[in-house]
């Protein structure tokens, strides 16, 4: 007897070729952030959401960055499942410095795909849409409702994107939410870091470099606030007993997904000066000096537990002002959740490793349905190259989270 599953993944294997030259079209529409123009990339979308009947709305706060929301009602009262991923990507350097090919002209080698946006994260959002699709086809079998939302605007903390859906249009908020962002296939995202982003800006009388008794240096004084920022960094985070006892299993696993020491990493404060500018010349003393600063919170962090630490730095130093520029909490929900069995059985169905539930050192848009309740969980390929050159998916790697977010999705609504 043909199951729905079976079905499911004789469609998937027909659907192959299609499926990876969909993606190569995905990355061929750039929609690098800034400045976060993804009209090309949301018309990929919605061309191929049209060939297979599916009616799709554009919702665009922002002319240039339209998210694209698309929905079905199963035969049979249920659950409701929202499948999510982003369709912005990190920026290139106009000389594309440390690629081998052109970031913005996909390139299939040795069983990999290049591009920018090759792992963050057009392969996961490809995988939410062939979901859609595939199980758009077995509308009579399932139970409940499932929500495709493919948005702009999530590398810069999502006003345009999926924060103006979850805010202005709570239909997508749904029962849980599944996500593609790369975090390797041996690991599931329950929770994740929350980033603060802070600017600093410092300003002083200024001098002739000889004089270096005639005035405090701008830039100097930048670097030693700095410096103390650094001792943020021994602060961890307060979590429950059955969320902590995850994170501590899933430390060697996140050393595998996401590099050495990121098990470490998870539970404590991270500081990142990301950019630093004063001075005018070699031989003057800068009277005017700004950088920014990226701190990450570990869950059980707030941000109210971290300003008031910030403030206390800057106070030892007169001469500086300092601002929030953006940031989100950290957040988490249930490690032993009904969606991460389901996808665990379907891993090792497929004769793959049985992914760990772990937390993220990065951020992703699930955050914004844990805010609001809803269980989100991020099953993704690996994060080669993320945010860096050559940004590549390994092709089978790929497939298999499409898989793998088919038959989640498909096991999810299957009962009522």
């Amino acid at each position: 007897m043909t199951t729905t599953r079976d079905r499911l993944l004789t469609w998937l294997d027909a659907e192959r070729e299609n499926i990876v030259t969909l993606l190569m079209d995905l990355l061929r529409a750039r929609s690098p952030n800034p400045p976060g123009d993804t009209r090309d990339a949301a018309k990929v979308i919605t061309d191929y959401l049209d060939r297979h009947g599916l009616s799709h709305r554009i919702i665009s706060p922002h002319p240039e960055m339209p998210n694209v929301v698309a929905a079905f009602d199963a035969a049979n009262p249920g659950r409701h499942l929202v499948l999510n991923g982003h369709i912005d990507v990190f920026p290139v350097p106009e000389d594309h410095h440390g690629w081998s090919s052109d970031p913005w002209q996909p390139e299939a080698r040795a069983g990999k795909i290049y591009g920018r946006g090759a792992s963050d994260m057009k392969p996961g959002t490809i995988a939410s849409i062939v979901t859609y699709v595939a199980l758009s086809k077995l509308q009579e079998a399932l139970f409940g409702k499932l929500t495709l939302t493919c948005v702009s605007d999530e590398e810069t903390f999502g006003p345009w994107g999926a924060r103006y859906l979850v805010e202005h249009h709570p239909e997508v908020l749904g029962d849980c939410m599944l996500n593609g962002e790369p975090s390797g296939p041996e690991s599931i995202r329950f929770g994740e870091r929350g980033p603060l982003w802070l600017e600093f800006e410092v300003r002083t009388a200024g001098a002739h470099g000889a004089y270096v008794h005639a005035t405090e240096s701008a830039t100097k004084i930048a670097m030693a606030i700095a410096g103390d920022l650094e001792t943020l960094t021994t602060l961890t985070g307060e979590v429950s007993g059955n969320v902590q006892s995850y994170i501590d299993a899933g430390r060697a696993t996140m050393d595998r997904m996401m590099g050495e020491g990121a098990g470490d990493l998870v539970s404590q404060v991270t500081l990142n000066i990301g950019m630093i500018q004063g001075g005018e010349k070699v031989n003057m003393i800068p009277s005017h000096c700004r950088f920014t600063a990226d701190l990450r919170l570990p869950v059980g962090m707030s941000k109210e537990d971290l300003l008031p630490k910030v403030a206390e730095i800057v106070a030892r130093y007169p001469q500086a002002e300092w601002r929030e520029i953006g940031g989100a909490e950290p957040s988490w929900c249930a490690p032993d959740h009904e969606m991460v069995g389901i996808i665990q059985k379907n891993v090792e169905a497929f004769g793959r490793p049985r992914p760990v539930p772990i937390v993220s050192i990065g951020g992703t848009d699930a955050r914004l349905w844990r805010y609001a309740d809803v269980p989100a969980y991020v099953y993704g390929p690996y994060p080669y190259g993320m945010g860096s050159h050559d940004e590549h998916v390994d092709i089978e790697e790929f497939l298999h989270v499409v898989r793998t977010h088919v038959l989640s999705a498909h096991d999810y609504l299957s009962r009522g």
